[in-house]
């Protein structure tokens, strides 16, 4: 059976940088996007360790909350519902379509998997031209544990009907190849600008600087199965 290659969406297919005008705008600073989804990354580990599910839009949105709060401003609804469709529009990397177009035509099957909600993700991917890719378009949500809690990898896992081993997660989130790392998928990680790795976490099967590099590495390692 030929092997699945997962991808995560945000940050590692989609660039989240589109962003920054936005909050240029809201906060005075295009930086503060970066705080924001760092801050949302950390409600929804929070949200997962504690065992206390809420999806990952309504965290985003608590994020914003927060940020606002540290700033000693507010975010008006207007603003709130300008960051929820700017999110459904975020452009593809550049590298994405022909990493993507190398593993297909190379005979792997390929899906997504996502914290984000299921209908959030499918709107996302189509915006960007990515969605024909991928024969699913998965989302934690649906198990009401987000990434890196082992159950979304072993739920992407059963929906493929693939074994684990025989799952590749390809993330930009350290954390993220280490949960899949943890669920016994096979990991590959994508140094996305100031994305580095955990030196104290199980080191990728495949690390790149691009998703080209990534789909070179994995059809390498496949290639020695």
């Amino acid at each position: 059976m030929a092997s699945v290659v997962v991808f995560d969406v945000i940050e590692t297919l989609l660039d989240l940088g589109s962003l920054d005008p936005l909050f240029g705008d809201l906060f005075g600073d295009p930086a503060t996007r970066q705080v924001w989804f760092e801050q949302t990354l950390q409600n929804a580990l929070v949200s997962t360790v504690v065992g206390d599910y809420q999806n990952f839009e309504v965290l985003g949105l608590s994020a914003l909350t927060m940020l606002a709060e540290k700033r000693g401003t507010s975010v008006s609804a207007a603003g709130r519902l300008r960051l929820e469709k700017a999110l459904l529009e975020l452009p593809a990397h550049p590298d994405a379509v022909p990493a993507l177009e190398r593993l297909r035509e190379a005979g792997y099957r390929l899906a997504t998997l996502t914290n984000s909600l299921g209908m959030a993700s499918e709107v996302e991917l189509r915006f960007a031209g990515l969605r024909d890719f991928f024969e699913q378009a998965l989302s934690a949500d649906d198990v009401k544990r987000l990434k890196p809690a082992r159950e979304p990898y072993l739920y992407a896992a059963r929906q493929l009907q693939v074994s684990p081993a025989r799952m590749w997660l390809v993330a930009a989130h350290a954390w993220d190849v280490t949960g899949a790392a943890a669920a016994s998928c096979k990991t590959a990680f994508v140094g996305r600008p100031g994305k580095v790795l955990n030196p104290a976490a199980p080191r990728p099967d495949v690390t790149g600087e691009n998703l080209r590099d990534i789909a070179e590495g994995i059809l390498a390692v496949e290639a020695l199965a």
